[in-house]
């Protein structure tokens, strides 16, 4: 047996996640005990409209194989027009991601809230399948 660890199987996934709404959602998910794919890594970040769409081209660059973007939704607190704002970061993002020679579907984004623990998890199984389906 070897004293290194072994690699999580399957694609990789980036969750941009945000402190005051996805988080407790995705939070209530793990402590629920619901199964969710362990290549799953999440990052809080205080708003979804303030991700810069060359975050998600530097995740996909340095190995993710997807990044999914837990948005705020008509629920946040700092912009009344905050989903509009992320559409237009995703956007953004996959016009990058195209440009690279990229698949703009390894990006997806939904409104992830504070109770949506179900939700996130069915994303991140959908999300995952379809990365598996795209191929590294």
């Amino acid at each position: 047996m070897s004293g290194g660890r072994e690699a999580a199987p399957g694609p990789r996934i980036l969750v941009f996640s945000t402190t005051n709404i996805s988080d407790p959602g995705i939070d209530l998910a793990g402590g629920s005990h619901m199964d969710y794919p362990t290549t799953v890594q999440v990052l809080s970040v205080p708003c979804s409209s303030g991700i810069d769409p060359g975050w998600v081209l530097y995740a996909l660059e340095a190995g993710f194989d997807g990044v999914f973007i837990a948005a705020d939704g008509t629920d946040c607190a700092y912009l009344q027009d905050c989903t509009e704002r992320t559409g237009k970061v995703v956007e953004a993002a996959q016009r990058m991601i195209e440009e690279k020679g990229l698949d703009p579907r390894r990006l997806k984004m939904a409104a992830i809230c504070s109770v949506c623990a179900e939700s996130f998890v069915s994303h991140m199984e959908k999300f995952h399948k379809a990365l598996s389906e795209l191929g590294s």
